[in-house]
């Protein structure tokens, strides 16, 4: 048990996938305007990411390694994120055609976020089984969305702030996210 913890927490704050491993800044750049956006959009993704962390993990194990084809999980991985990503598109796009207007191109991003893919072949490097490999997935979109949710709140707050020209847009949001990274930074002490 105190080994899934350390995986949740370990995934979520210490190698948080966007403020450590950089993977994933498109819909955090592009998505993190307002809360309420940047909130479904990290909802979307714990989806996404927990679900194919486990059928990734269950399609490799069960699949791939029996058949001795282990060279084409990232083929395969692909093709099983882009079917869940077009799954939850259509959720979406039925059940809050607000959240799925606002989200806009970034929901089907999600099938080439690499983060949902980084995840997948994590587990697959880490060993991880099936249980370890939704834990991995979970804590990991759970710190995605912490992160989103965190950076559009600041983004909101410092609209109205009086930014020097040179730094207004995007220099501003980079500078913003990688003060959040050495904040993270802090969390390694942790584990």
């Amino acid at each position: 048990m105190t080994e899934m913890i350390l995986i949740l927490i370990g995934a979520a704050f210490v190698n948080n996938v966007v403020l450590s491993q950089f993977l994933g800044l498109c819909p955090f750049l592009g998505v993190s305007k307002k809360t309420n956006t940047a909130a479904g959009m990290g909802f979307a993704v714990i989806f996404v990411i927990t679900l194919a962390s486990a059928l990734c993990s269950l399609v490799y194990d069960f699949v791939l390694v029996p058949l001795d084809v282990e060279y084409l999980q990232t083929i395969v991985f692909i093709l099983l994120i882009a079917c869940l990503v077009q799954f939850v598109e259509m959720v979406i796009k039925k059940y809050s055609i607000g959240l799925y207007n606002a989200l806009g191109v970034y929901l089907p991003l999600i099938t080439t976020n690499c983060a949902v893919l980084g995840v997948a072949l994590i587990n697959v490097q880490e060993d991880y089984g099936l249980l370890k490999s939704t834990i991995n997935g979970f804590g990991t979109a759970a710190g995605f969305t912490i992160a989103i949710i965190i950076m559009a709140g600041i983004r909101e707050k410092s609209e109205h702030n009086d930014v020097p020209k040179a730094f207004q847009g995007s220099p501003i949001v980079l500078i913003t996210a990688g003060l959040m990274a050495i904040a993270f930074f802090g969390f390694a002490g942790i584990i």
